[in-house]
């Protein structure tokens, strides 16, 4: 039987200042997004500069920080925000939604895009591939923090959370997400973004991955406490906000690759 390590959430100590091991996930993932997209800029005919990524990443961090700990607490809660406004500043805590950054992502890209005068899908579909480490870490980070662990299961790989109390072996529903949601998803992106595209097809092919590989996994993710199932005795809060990125990824697609060349009929 596997039993999580229950780390130590303080990854280590400057004096007061206590580094913790979800901030420094972040970090990393921040840096490899940083490190890749300096890469793509680097290609010929890219239309980026060094120094536009670096703005970039900027942009695409507030994006995430704060459409990610807002989109947690509207979605999931926000009976606790209206105890105490208070927890929507506890970021040290956990609890970042995915989709909430995305949206927050893509208002920030909108801000960005107006800066440098730049087209909104075209900058998507160069950030696109960028995100996937950050997931990646990201859910390494959960893990760590010993949150959002899987359903009960009799797997051989079934893993004892200390932090639920129950000693039931689970799903390491993170590790799923990281493999995924992280990895999988970078190669899927990166890899077909590697060869021109259409416009909006690289951002399709990210939000129709992302969306499925995220609906799946929800199948063996012990809902949230205070949501629970919402229908059917199975449907989450993650999978329905899933589906809109399926939808949205389709469209993408169709629109990218639906349009006929200049010139015919």
């Amino acid at each position: 039987m596997l039993v999580h390590p229950d780390f130590d959430p303080v990854a280590f100590s400057l004096g007061p200042l206590h580094v913790r091991w979800y901030g420094l996930m972040y970090l990393l993932g921040f840096l490899a997004g940083w490190a890749l997209g300096r890469y793509r800029a680097r290609q010929p005919g890219s239309g980026w500069t060094a120094e536009q990524v670096d703005d970039l990443v900027f942009y695409i961090a507030l994006g995430v920080i704060l459409g990610g700990r807002i989109g947690y607490i509207l979605f999931y809660g926000f009976s606790s925000f209206l105890d105490n406004p208070l927890v929507l500043f506890r970021v040290w805590e956990g609890g970042m939604s995915f989709h909430g950054g995305f949206i927050g992502v893509l208002l920030a890209m909108v801000l960005f895009a107006r800066k440098y005068q730049k087209e909104f899908w075209p900058t998507i579909d160069f950030v696109a591939p960028l995100i996937a480490p950050g997931i990646l870490f990201g859910r390494l980070g959960n893990f760590i923090n010993g949150e959002l662990w899987g359903r009960v299961t009799d797997l051989p790989w079934g893993m004892i959370f200390r932090q639920t109390g129950d000693n039931l072996p689970r799903h390491p529903s993170q590790l799923y997400e990281a493999t995924l949601e992280g990895l999988a998803l970078f190669l899927i992106v990166w890899l077909f973004s590697a060869k021109p595209r259409p416009t909006m097809a690289v951002s399709g092919v990210f939000a129709l991955s992302y969306g499925i590989f995220r609906f799946l996994v929800e199948f063996v993710r012990q809902p949230d406490a205070q949501l629970g199932y919402l229908a059917f005795g199975w449907v989450t809060m993650g999978q329905v906000l899933s589906l809109p990125l399926i939808m949205v990824g389709v469209a993408l697609l169709t629109l990218a690759y639906g349009r006929r060349p200049a010139g015919r009929a």
